[in-house]
């Protein structure tokens, strides 16, 4: 009988305890475990979890969730449930099936949940094709949750969607609650005060005229896309410096909120940044070698912050503002006030595409691990 060996890693000097956990805001949130597994031949396995949901929000759902990550980092198998959601308010059994490979350096699998919400979990289970076909139990650490939580950690699992990128999402509150599938204790993720962004349509903004509200919801569906980009990223992956040439993701966040913030001086107010908003912004809107040096040793929310409250101040003035106002030229460069946020979002484009290429170029940061090996 081929052998399958399944590398439980208990311990890293990035785990749980020993790394910082980063807090972000955002509508959804996710735990795992992540297991190493090397296999000759092709394994079926399972993920199967107890889960029910209670919410108000139309578009609130759970998943239960498996991906397996490749050796060469390539896209292997992923299921999040999102073909299928669960909505339904009384506990049941779902599974998520898949296919572990030569090519699969590990499987991280648990539960995810978007919106506003309480969201149930329990009784996590994995089994894995043995040489015979016969799908075998592996342990599944605190499975039902019987370990209570403590400061919204959940024992032995890690928040987020990978082991090594903890990540706490503000919008969602963990506790042991009493209602369960199996024992004393459940899983229970409650989603509160989370705005929805309508997405997949442009314009219909709430206190903008057509044209502005337009240029409203095409930048906020960039800055959608760049926070979906960063938020899980690591404070190593954004001060990650390739070249000389280069920026770090960290400075570019900062480059986007400092020529954001130019464009509203010069076409909210007509003029360009005086000595205090220079000294303030200049470094992150020319970058170089400036921005190598100073945009570094900060979490992503950081960034995102500063992100957040100059685009908020963006959408008020621009709120303001009506479609004739958009139309006029501002005459230091011949363009109209609508060219320039065309230019502030095409400009954001622009640099999500650099975000992603430096992105997918960093070499993994260096880990210690204490690994114990299972073999049947």
């Amino acid at each position: 009988m081929k052998k399958i060996t399944i590398l439980l890693l208990f311990l890293s000097i990035f785990s749980a305890h020993s790394q910082t956990q980063k807090e972000v805001s955002s509508d959804w949130t996710s735990f795992n475990q992540t297991i190493s597994i090397q296999t000759a031949v092709p394994k079926k396995f399972k993920v199967i979890a107890s889960v029910k949901m209670e919410s108000e929000e139309p578009m609130a759902w759970a998943g239960v969730w498996a991906r397996v990550d490749t050796k060469n980092e390539e896209d292997g198998f992923f299921d999040n449930m999102s073909d299928r959601p669960i909505k339904a308010k009384a506990w049941q059994s779902y599974t998520v099936e898949g296919i572990i490979d030569a090519n699969t350096k590990s499987l991280s699998f648990g539960g995810l949940c978007l919106y506003n919400g309480k969201f149930y979990f329990d009784k996590f289970e994995l089994l894995i094709e043995n040489g015979k076909g016969v799908f075998e139990p592996i342990t599944v650490l605190n499975a039902s949750f019987e370990t209570p939580i403590k400061n919204g950690e959940i024992p032995k699992w890690d928040l987020g969607i990978s082991k090594n990128k903890i990540v706490k999402v503000k919008e969602f509150k963990i506790t042991s609650d009493k209602s369960s599938a199996e024992g004393v204790f459940g899983l229970l993720i409650e989603g509160s005060g989370i705005k929805i962004k309508e997405k997949g349509k442009i314009g219909n903004i709430e206190g903008a005229s057509p044209q502005i509200g337009a240029m409203i919801s095409m930048l906020e569906d960039l800055k959608g896309r760049v926070e979906d980009a960063v938020k899980d990223m690591s404070q190593y992956e954004l001060d990650y410096l390739h070249d000389e040439q280069a920026n770090r993701i960290g400075s570019l966040i900062m480059h986007l909120a400092a020529a954001e913030t130019y464009y509203q001086v010069f076409t909210f107010e007509n003029r360009d940044f005086n000595a205090e908003e220079k000294k303030k912004w200049s470094t992150a809107l020319n970058l170089d070698q400036g921005g190598q040096d100073e945009f570094k040793g900060h979490e992503v929310q950081y960034y995102l912050d500063i992100y957040n409250q100059v685009r908020a101040k963006t959408i008020a003035e621009l709120k303001k503002r009506d479609d004739a106002w958009f139309a006029e030229v501002q005459t230091r460069y011949d363009w109209t006030n609508h060219y320039c946020w065309f230019h502030v979002m095409e400009h954001q484009s622009s640099h999500l595409g650099q975000v992603l290429f430096l992105k997918k170029r960093i070499p993994p940061q260096k880990e210690l691990r204490l690994e114990q090996k299972i073999k049947y």
